[in-house]
């Protein structure tokens, strides 16, 4: 009878283990089901991402990968939500701080990020820029 009862509970424990939910939000899901390809980068409403732009190196492709790795261009790095899933921060070896971006729009076929960097020449007047990006 006790073998019986520990094999009904350890059957029990492997159903609900089976069963488990995926606890994947909805924004991961649209962050990193989707391959990017960058629309328009401005740096104070100006493109910047042509030869020698602040962005040039953001051009291109960008894969956010659900271990929080990713590719952003040229950079490789990793990526992470904060403030309930509305903002991405970005850390590579290749920017001196991570660059934290405001969300301002996520969808199956659009992406859309905002964000302040400290400007290294003019520390009392942020750059601020805005990356969009399409789904591939």
């Amino acid at each position: 009878m006790k073998n019986f009862a520990l094999l009904l509970i350890l059957s029990g424990c492997f159903f609900i283990s089976s069963c488990k939910k995926n606890s994947q939000s909805e924004s991961t899901k649209l962050l990193t089901g989707h391959i990017w390809t960058s629309d328009s980068l401005l740096v104070n409403g100006l493109d910047a991402s042509g030869p020698g732009g602040m962005l040039e190196n953001f051009k291109g492709e960008v894969k956010f990968n659900e271990d929080g790795t990713g590719n952003f261009g040229v950079y490789t790095g990793t990526w992470r939500f904060a403030y309930n899933e509305t903002q991405i921060v970005i850390k590579t070896d290749l920017l001196p701080i991570p660059m934290t971006t405001k969300i301002a729009e996520l969808t199956k076929i659009s992406l859309k990020i905002t964000t302040s960097y400290p400007n290294l020449l003019n520390p009392l007047s942020p750059i601020n820029i805005r990356m969009t990006f399409k789904a591939k």
